[in-house]
């Protein structure tokens, strides 16, 4: 009898991601490497989620699952921020060049928007 380990993904979400890679066929993966990427994936995420588990109960009254779930696993950027970074870049280049722009009611109508 062979053990599984516990980070083994269940044969249902192999199956699964199988399936996925059948109907969607992504042109630059073999499924062999669709496959890997998957599994990889969903054990860094059930060992991030083991270490959020036992910070909670280390240290109940902090933020430190929260603070680490965010360091590990960041959000890309909003579009909203993207464009604001933009906008600051092309107010520098347009500066260098001496051709100085009022960009600050862009700025505004950006500043305005959800993220």
């Amino acid at each position: 009898m062979t053990q599984q380990h516990p980070i083994t993904p269940p044969t249902e979400l192999v199956q699964q991601w199988r399936s996925e890679w059948i109907h969607n066929a992504p042109g630059d993966l073999d499924e062999l490497g669709f496959l890997a990427n998957c599994a990889a994936q969903w054990g860094a995420d059930q060992e991030l989620e083991a270490c959020c588990d036992w910070l909670s109960d280390f240290a109940p009254c902090t933020d430190w699952p929260v603070d680490l779930l965010i360091a590990r696993r960041p959000k890309p950027p909003s579009l909203k921020r993207v464009a604001l970074l933009q906008l600051d870049t092309l107010n520098a280049d347009l500066g260098l060049e001496g051709k100085g722009v009022d960009l600050s009611q862009i700025r505004r109508a950006l500043e305005q928007l959800n993220d």
